[in-house]
């Protein structure tokens, strides 16, 4: 029996066997190695496979011989997680099994059907990504300081469970805990809502006009970002958790009606102070996301400081600002249209946005509050 050891830095010893070869596979893949752990590499497609093994994520299954597998990592799509993760409990005996769909109710279900050994499995959701998709845009420090959840259930065993936390530990992930409709409730909310909204609101723009679309800045661009994602995947996902991701529509749905109907007549009475509320409503539901680090939330103060659009500028910004001792807690860029200045928007604490604005002054700076 072949052996492989990791060199003792992480929570796994391995081999870790990971089952697809797209951007979360093949991340996982290239986070593990960077701990020295073993890892195997299979995916349906040759081509991300041989990527996937080129930029070093793993060797080839193929090459794994006799070893048992600590762990495999089942990263396919989400139609088809539930298959491919009897197929490993089925393969691999000894081996717990994890899968990294962004569902969870509906593949456990899918599983207690199988009569699978359920003792070994862990569903579990890294809460990562890019809009880019593929082994070519793979980074290994993808998981850092993100959230991983952990969705047992009912017969998951605690040294699976464990091994599903070292999994993400090693990946240097923020790990937590949720019951897969727990799991499900909260990321149709946190995240299926918003790429639904994102999508909706970028398909308008179809037939706008360019030069009304020149017009567009950072507000357009941060709520549409994400609806540059993978259709084909998303497909999967939106299907997968349709029950839970419907009920927050019909909410979304009935302050649609409130604000058109609002809007239809805007002059009448009360309409004003109920096109109000709506805004603040959503003030509150802002104010409700959580910090940085994680804490609770805060108030930041914002400037806006103007740089000529060459190189190097921004980095002597942000060199000066560690100079004079502030804390950034966000930055944001944008550009003036027909203008050769970008504008970096900074928050900081409150109590330093006068001090810093008086010393990027003294520095030079050309600074908008």
């Amino acid at each position: 029996m072949a052996a492989f050891h990791s060199a003792g830095r992480g929570h796994l010893d391995g081999p870790v066997v990971v089952l697809g070869t797209g951007l979360l596979g093949t991340s996982i893949g290239l986070g593990l190695r960077g701990r020295a752990i073993p890892v195997f590499l299979s995916d349906p497609s040759p081509t991300n496979q041989a990527v996937a093994v080129d930029i070093g994520a793993g060797r080839p299954l193929a090459e794994i011989g006799d070893a048992m597998p600590q762990l495999v990592v089942v990263a396919a799509p989400p139609d088809v997680t539930a298959d491919v993760v009897a197929g490993a409990l089925a393969d691999y005996p000894a081996a717990v099994v994890v899968d990294i769909a962004s569902v969870k109710a509906e593949i456990l279900a899918d599983l207690q059907g199988m009569e699978a050994d359920l003792t070994r499995y862990v569903g579990t959701h890294p809460m990562a990504g890019r809009e880019k998709s593929g082994p070519v845009a793979a980074r290994g420090e993808l998981f850092t300081s993100m959230p991983w959840v952990l969705c047992p259930g009912p017969e998951t065993s605690p040294e699976a469970l464990q091994t599903a936390r070292s999994l993400a530990m090693d990946l240097g992930a923020v790990v937590s805990q949720f019951s897969p409709e727990e799991h499900d409730e909260a990321v149709a909310l946190v995240s299926h809502l918003p790429q639904v909204m994102s999508s909706l609101l970028a398909s308008r723009l179809q037939g706008t006009p360019l030069h009304a679309l020149s017009l567009a800045g950072n507000g357009l661009r941060d709520v549409t970002r994400i609806a540059a994602s993978d259709p084909t995947l998303w497909v999967q996902i939106l299907g997968g958790n349709a029950g839970k991701i419907v009920e927050i529509l019909y909410g979304v749905r009935e302050d649609l009606n409130r604000l058109i109907n609002t809007l239809e007549d805007p002059t009448a009475p009360g309409a004003r102070l109920d096109l109000a509320q709506l805004i603040s409503e959503g003030n509150a539901g802002q104010a409700r996301i959580p910090g940085k680090h994680g804490g609770p939330p805060q108030a930041y103060a914002w400037l806006t400081v103007l740089v000529d659009d060459k190189p190097g500028q921004i980095a002597r910004l942000l060199t000066e600002i560690g100079e004079i001792g502030v804390n950034l807690e966000d930055l944001r860029l944008d550009h003036s249209s027909g203008q050769n200045v970008g504008m970096v928007e900074i928050s900081v604490l409150p109590n330093k946005h006068d001090h810093l604005i008086e010393a990027l002054n003294d520095r030079g700076w050309r600074v908008l509050q």
